[in-house]
């Protein structure tokens, strides 16, 4: 016998994905800026790399409207088909970025930087490209600072800020974080080779730095499809919060000892939680169930994002049983047939 406690009403004291959307809305701004400015600048110069530039701030602009997509997609009503709502629905896009980061913008920057290091562009004055770099570095900063301090309010005394982007749920945040921390690379990139090939007399350097930006964001594309995998099949709480579960649930008098404990992550603010529980047997069947309101009610303080409860008992079906025997017990005795002559 399983207690089951579902709620599949969101929690009153969330919104599910509003900083996602916050931090999306900041980074859309800055990003369409940026591109206009890289692209006008890279047609003045003939720069490849602010070429290149141009083209990661546009697929990142592309890339965080895909995800306001999948905001927008993932916050759709649970209905009969989809029990546990469409919370993955924003993995899945998240996962559409990430081979669009590979594909678009890494795969476009290197085969732009390889055609043109066969004909390197004449050096032209680069005073422009330093502009558009500088402003675009002001503005790519504002946006990864939004991004760092919403991450910021989910880390641990201690934890280093890679750590918690890795634990933390929220996808859409950890891709702008990734993705504009590629852009400030990618930047810094660009200015060295803008300077290099300049300072040198090396019109080949400026290229190189295009194949340099697509390989910094390919490598950040592995990263975001690795979190949006690691999501899609079911990745559960770590072991921290897993422990912390365990206390308070063994904390609760009417519970004599935890089995098993599982969680799986359906969304940026949704969780399902299934855990075996034995009670202590000489508990009645009203008494379990006050312990389960007990247990939903200290679960949902620190983790008000398990909105799918799940406790599976020996003890309740010990209990269960024996109600039915005495139930059996007290019923009247069936009457006697005869049998025809």
């Amino acid at each position: 016998m399983a207690a089951v406690l579902t709620e599949p009403a969101q929690h009153p004291g969330l919104q599910p994905g509003a900083a996602s959307r916050r931090v999306l809305y900041v980074a859309i701004a800055g990003d369409i800026g940026i591109a206009v400015a890289k692209f006008f600048v890279a047609a003045l110069t003939g720069s490849s790399a602010m070429l290149t530039e141009g083209v990661h701030s546009l697929v990142d602009t592309g890339n965080e409207l895909l995800l306001l997509y999948g905001v927008r997609r993932g916050q759709r009503v649970v209905d009969e088909w989809h029990a546990f709502g469409y919370g993955k629905t924003t993995y899945v896009w998240s996962l559409i970025v990430a081979l669009s980061v590979f594909s678009v913008g890494g795969g476009v920057s290197v085969y732009e930087g390889i055609i043109s290091l066969a004909a390197p562009p004449a050096l032209a004055d680069p005073t422009w490209n330093y502009v558009v770099l500088a402003l675009a570095a002001v503005f790519q900063g504002i946006s990864w600072r939004v991004s760092q301090q919403e991450l910021d309010r989910h880390r641990r005394p201690g934890e280093s800020l890679w750590r918690a982007s890795q634990r933390d749920m929220d996808v859409l945040v950890f891709t702008v974080f990734v993705e504009d921390s590629a852009a400030l690379v990618g930047i810094a990139i660009a200015a060295l080779g803008v300077g290099l090939s300049h300072a040198l007399k090396q019109p080949w350097l400026d290229p190189a730095a295009s194949v340099l930006i697509g390989l910094v964001l390919i490598a950040s594309a592995g990263l975001l499809a690795r979190k949006s995998v690691s999501l899609l099949v079911g990745a559960s709480l770590d072991r921290d919060q897993l422990a912390q579960l365990r206390r308070i649930i063994i904390a609760d008098p009417a519970v004599e000892r935890v089995g098993h404990l599982q969680t799986m992550r359906l969304g940026p603010d949704s969780v399902l939680l299934t855990a075996a529980v034995r009670f202590q047997r000489r508990l009645s069947l009203d008494e379990v169930e006050q312990a389960i309101e007990r247990l939903e009610r200290a679960i949902k303080v620190p983790y008000p994002a398990i909105l799918h409860l799940y406790l599976e008992s020996g003890a309740l079906k010990q209990v269960a049983h024996a109600a039915g025997q005495l139930a059996a017990h007290d019923a009247p005795p069936a009457a006697p047939t005869t049998a025809a002559p």
